[in-house]
This record gives C-alpha cells, structure tokens and sequence, in this order.
C-alpha cells in the first residue's frame, strides 16, 4: 500500500479566518484519509482557532527537525510558539500577523524543499500584514522561489473544480500589463500550463487562450498584440504538441470553458480571468503555485476579517486546495 502524502499545513493571517480553518481542516475526515498533515504555527493561536471553530482536533506534537516521516499521527503540529494570542489585533493587519504568517510558510517552504514533506498548503494571508513583516515582499511566487532556490519560470494558477485559469502577467498595475506582454513571456506561460497539467493528471490538456484587447482586437482595429504575438504563440504551441486555441475574447471564452470546450483559459492578467473564476466558485476556487518542484496549494479567498471569530468560515476552498496538492503529490509519487 503507498503511503499517504505528507502535507505541511502553514497556518495563515493569525487576525483573519485562518485560525479556525486550520483547526477544522484539521478534523475533516476525508483530508484525514487522503493524506498526512503536518500544521506549522503556535498551537496557542492554533487552539484558540479550534476554540472558534468548534472542532477537537488530535494533534501529535513534533519538535523541529524531526523526522517526520516516522511520527505516529496522522495530524502532526510543528509549535514554533512565536506568537502569544494576547498579541493578535482582531481584524487586523499586523506586523506581528505579517511574521506569524511569514514564518510559518517560510518553514513549510524549507520542508518542501529538503523532501521531508511531499506538499505544502496555507490557509490565507493578508498582503499588507506580510508587507509590514518584509518590505520587499510581492507575493507568494516570488517569496516561495526565493526560499527554495528555484531558478525557473513559476507561475499562479486558480483552479475550480477541473478548470484551471493561468495568466501571464500577475500582480502588476493594470497599466503596466502591456508593456509587460511579449511573444517569449506569453510563450512561457502556455508551456509551464500545459506542463503543470499534465503533472495535475491531464493526459493532453485544452488551453484556450485569451486576446488582450475587446474583442480579441476586432482584426487589429482595437489594437495588434493578438495579431502580433498572441496568433503566433498560439500556432508555435500547436507545433509543439500543445492543444491550444485562440486567441479568443476574454468576455466570452469563459462561457465555452465553462461548458467544457476547454481544460483551461490562459489569460493576459490578472483580473481577467480571476473575476470569472471567483464569480463561478468562490467557495471552492484554489491557488496552485506551479512550476515548483512540489504542489503549493491555498483557497483562493482572502483572510475574511469581516466574519473572523464567528466559527462561521467555510472550508470548501481551503479542503479543495488540501486535496489537489494530496492528488498532485501522490501523482509524483507514483
């Protein structure tokens, strides 16, 4: 019989929802039979999450640098205890959340990258809390390929249920997107796409990809980056063995997706094609980090300040990202 994946479990934003999401990941019994979780955080902050959530998790203590491999346990907790609850702001974006959640995945990271867990999750971060604890933190890619070496192309991908969404230009101003776009950086995503899908189990993946401008360009009377890098990519693609089409309108191609014309929708940037996600499935969407040497998976909602507390938070996005990196880590391991 294969061992069941070994997932760290980096707990987030210590003011937000991820507290108590983290404890009722924790009991959920199909997390429980799909693969092994390792939680990195305080267990303070992490029981106070239970607490909130209703749960009562069975948690083995492990110390640092343990092998954990051989713990007994099927939910194992790496305290780091570097937060006292007395410290945490409510609702709040922090300093002292921003290191909590930094800390904590940076940890996960290491365990990713020296083999000593075969995925890693995190349940949501606050951006300005994690700016406050690193000035120069952009977001989870570049931290994430910083703390494990990596020397090429990652990218973000959301996945909701079997549609994924990639993108080719990410967290940059709006303004800047053009500028940003050429036939090689377009070319990349479509590659890395097609690669991180067929390591998520699909056999030859479907990939529309998205025009630029309104219209796809309307022939070039709304401008020429379809005509003049996108075909192009698109057509060396085909070359290249990838099933790929387009480019197509962005205000529509979400609707053929939808319906299964296709595995996936490349898209120009970021809201393009995150507002047509997070509008189909909120609750359940997840962030893939592709392209590392391991799955890095989180619910693609945010930290939730609004409902923090409450016991109310729903675990639909964080379970699906727990299990996509435990499906993607057995596929490696198989």
């Amino acid at each position: 019989m294969t061992a069941k994946p070994l997932i760290a479990l980096a707990m987030g934003d210590p003011a937000g929802i991820s507290p108590e999401l983290t404890a009722k990941l924790v009991v959920e019994g199909d997390i429980r039979a799909s693969c092994r979780l390792v939680v990195i955080g305080d267990r303070r902050i992490f029981d106070e999450g239970a607490h909130v959530a209703g749960a009562k998790p069975d948690l083995t203590m492990v110390e640092q640098g343990a092998d954990l491999r051989s713990a007994q346990g099927d939910a194992l907790f790496v305290d780091l205890r570097h937060l006292d609850p007395r410290d945490v702001e409510p609702k709040t974006a922090t300093l002292a959340g921003g290191k909590f959640a930094l800390t904590n995945y940076r940890h996960a990271l290491e365990l990713g990258r020296d083999g000593r867990v075969d995925a890693v999750c995190f349940t949501p971060f606050n951006k300005q809390a994690m700016r406050l604890a690193r000035a120069e933190y952009d977001d989870e890619i570049a931290f994430s390929a910083e703390v494990v070496g990596l020397q090429t192309p990652a990218s973000e991908f959301n996945v909701l249920d079997r549609l994924w969404n990639a993108r080719v230009t990410s967290h940059i101003p709006l303004r800047d997107v053009a500028a940003k776009l050429s036939s090689e950086r377009i070319h990349r995503a479509l590659k890395l796409t097609d690669a991180c899908m067929r390591n998520a189990g699909f056999a030859r993946p479907r990939i529309a990809v998205a025009g630029l401008n309104p219209h796809a360009g309307d022939g070039g009377n709304f401008g020429r980056e379809e005509i003049d890098m996108i075909e192009p990519v698109v057509a060396a693609g085909q070359r290249e063995g990838i099933a790929a089409e387009g480019p197509f309108p962005a205000d529509t191609v979400f609707l053929r997706a939808k319906g299964g014309a296709f595995d996936a929708v490349l898209t120009m940037y970021h809201d393009q094609g995150q507002i047509a996600m997070k509008l189909m499935g909120f609750d359940r969407g997840v962030t893939l980090l592709g392209g590392f040497p391991f799955p890095i998976c989180t619910p693609a909602h945010g930290t939730a300040y609004d409902i923090a507390g409450q016991g109310i938070a729903s675990i639909g996005a964080s379970r699906a990202a727990l299990l996509l990196a435990a499906e993607m880590a057995g596929r490696r391991a198989g």
